[in-house]
């Protein structure tokens, strides 16, 4: 039988269990500006055991990988062959997780296996020109490494950039490890991608660590949703006989009424008894709700859309947020993914038996251009059409361009392509409408 203890036992979620009311809940005694650091243990359990969580690091990773890249060069045969490696080494995969693992611990990192013509160790530089081979690549976290070893002489041109790093070398045989050491391994020996470093820190900050509030706030939400659909509608029921009962009693008889009323649809009960449902309201609860999905989308930056699990690619016309939210995508492809990208297509080209030789990369003309991240949906699609068409007329009947120059702009040899897609870059509606705008304003003071 339960004690009272027991039965005001309160759930030891997230807010509570860090001591409802004392100086430990940052949510009853607010101390504003303090930051909260989150060990790997920690980032691990919030990781595994929250699914939104899981969308909010994986799901930008994806995106950012998902349709991978074009490749473009006057060597047809080269470029197909950079490609095949870049399958063969499983890049895309790898990159992905790496910044997944950037996402969840502050720094992702890709080993770079490679075979050179002369021996070498691990803490020297990589000299690109004694390449042989690239044999594989690793993605890997934070939690490998140990240390960051920094040029802190302000006279040197490497002053403040990581030199060496401390990494944890690890083999296993079941449950047991078999081998650990610690090896400084030079930075040029792997591609480290960071992009939340604190001014004064060397690691880069875990994007779980600024959201810490909000996932406290949306799991609370979550526990206090399910209380209420569990206790959403109760009976109470009212008689003198109850006054005299021992608290004993009284829980025995709730037991037996509540298992009566849950599997019995008829009650019977006497006349100077009453029995009466109760229901809780639920009036504001979501105006609640959505606050807090508004805030941890905020803080994400990512759509409430894109974090629930929205198909990916898609979008309509409407969802302003989420085009935004490619855009954003697109711009870390340029600004974070591509020189990561590109080093390793310099890799492969110094490499002297990767593509039949080596290969200076100063002397090759390539091109590194990322394939659209979205595309609209069918009826969005038929609006930019039909928007497509009537600025054509516009073209024609202000003399901006040809039939013949438009029947080759829209449709080319192949037609008329089934989807309308964008990459993040000036659209082309938005070309067509300025040169429609200077072509008009031209001729009005010609006129």
């Amino acid at each position: 039988m339960k004690t009272i203890d027991q039965a005001k036992a309160i759930r030891n979620d997230f807010m509570i269990g860090n001591g409802k009311g004392q100086s430990k809940d940052a949510l009853v005694r607010q101390q504003p500006g303090l930051r909260r650091k989150l060990s790997d243990g920690d980032l691990s359990n919030l990781y595994a055991n929250n699914r939104i969580i899981q969308n909010i690091i994986d799901i930008p990773a994806e995106d950012m990988t998902r349709s991978w890249f074009t490749l473009k060069m006057k060597d047809e045969k080269l470029k197909d062959d950079i490609m095949h490696k870049l399958r063969d080494l499983n890049a895309k995969e790898a990159f992905k997780k790496m910044r997944s693992f950037e996402r969840l611990r502050g720094d992702g990192f890709i080993s770079l296996g490679v075979t050179q013509s002369v021996p070498f160790s691990l803490n020297e530089s990589l000299d690109e020109t004694k390449l042989k081979r690239l044999d594989y690549i690793h993605a890997f976290s934070g939690m490998k490494v140990s240390d960051f070893i920094i040029n802190e002489d302000m006279f040197s041109p490497l002053f403040g950039q990581v030199e060496l790093f401390q990494i944890n070398r690890r083999s296993r045989m079941g449950n047991q490890i078999a081998g650990l050491s610690q090896e400084n391994v030079h930075a040029s020996r792997l591609i480290h991608d960071q992009t939340r470093r604190l001014e004064d820190e060397y690691r880069g900050q875990p994007l779980l660590e600024p959201l810490y509030d909000i996932i406290t706030i949306l799991d609370t939400s979550l526990w206090s949703v399910g209380q209420m659909l569990y206790d959403f509608a109760f009976k109470v029921y009212k008689s003198d006989g109850i006054e005299g009962m021992s608290p004993a009693d009284k829980n025995e008889l709730g037991m037996l009424m509540d298992f009566m009323f849950r599997t019995e649809a008829l009650a019977i009960i006497g006349k100077d008894e009453e029995l009466k449902k109760e229901s809780t309201p639920v009036g504001g609860i979501k105006d609640l709700l959505d606050y807090v999905w508004e805030m941890l989308a905020g803080a994400a930056r990512m759509p409430k859309s894109v974090i629930k699990g929205q198909e990916a690619g898609t979008i309509t016309g409407a969802q302003y947020d989420v085009m935004n939210y490619y855009s954003r995508i697109a711009a870390q492809q340029e600004n974070e993914l591509r020189p990561l990208v590109e080093r390793i297509i310099r890799l492969l080209l110094w490499s002297e038996d990767e593509l039949g030789g080596r290969i200076d990369p100063a002397k090759v003309e390539w091109e590194l251009k990322f394939n659209p991240l979205w595309e609209v949906d069918s009826k969005t699609d038929a609006e930019i059409r039909k928007i497509i068409a009537e600025t054509d007329n516009i073209y024609l009947t202000n003399g901006v361009l040809m039939v013949d120059e438009i029947r080759e702009t829209r449709f080319g040899q192949f037609g008329l392509t089934n989807v309308t897609k964008f990459s993040g870059d000036e659209t082309d509606l938005e070309k067509m409408a300025n040169e429609v705008y200077s072509s008009w304003k031209e001729r009005g003071s010609n006129g």
